[in-house]
């Protein structure tokens, strides 16, 4: 009985030695694992293969930010973004990326319309301050165009220079010179030209 408790013992002692080396093994390896090779780019990690150091994804989709990547995949697919990458100069690339990842965010969050939706929103927004900027500068005009008229009109309109008969005549001339429905088409203010 002594005898197999002590080998029983003895060959426990002899699993944690091998697993403690196991543990001391695999720590070494992430360690050399960080410090010789960088973590794989956001895309090759989704793509799950191994990012090699002239990897095209790399430079514009790290690690550290994998949605940036995933929509532009589930959008444009990983080896249309490799084609388009590929066929670019470097200098555009990042640009070219920058552009994937809003229309692919667009995209993702209206999927019907994507970036034209928000194109056209723009677009209403810019038609309304068109309308609001037209409106403000036909007000100035309006405003120097009575101010003129009414510098001109005490000398030539007091009751005093004017002749009887037309003190008698109805004041038209106090009448504004010019509509403001000249200027601006308010029927069709704040229309854009993306509505349907």
């Amino acid at each position: 009985f002594f005898k197999i408790t002590q080998s029983c013992r003895s060959a426990t002692a002899h699993n944690i030695l091998l697993r403690l080396e196991d543990i001391h093994n695999i720590t070494m390896k992430d360690n050399g694992r960080k410090q010789g090779m960088a973590s794989p780019c956001a895309a090759c990690k989704l793509l799950r293969r191994r990012c090699a150091q002239d990897c095209v994804f790399a430079p514009y989709f790290p690690a550290d930010e994998p949605q940036k990547f995933a929509s532009v995949h589930k959008v444009f697919g990983a080896s249309n973004v490799n084609k388009m990458l590929q066929e670019l100069p470097e200098h555009q690339r990042g640009d070219a990326v920058s552009s994937m990842v809003y229309e692919a965010n667009a995209r993702v969050r209206d999927p019907v319309y994507g970036c034209v939706g928000a194109i056209s929103s723009l677009q209403q927004q810019i038609d309304v301050l068109q309308a609001q900027l037209a409106i403000a500068q036909a007000e100035v005009v309006h405003m120097r165009m009575r101010q003129l008229s009414s510098i001109s009109s005490p000398a030539t309109n007091s009751p005093e220079n004017a002749s009887p008969s037309s003190r008698h005549t109805p004041s038209h001339a106090t009448r504004s010179l010019f509509s403001m429905d000249m200027v601006v088409d308010q029927a069709n203010m704040g229309e854009s030209l993306w509505s349907c």
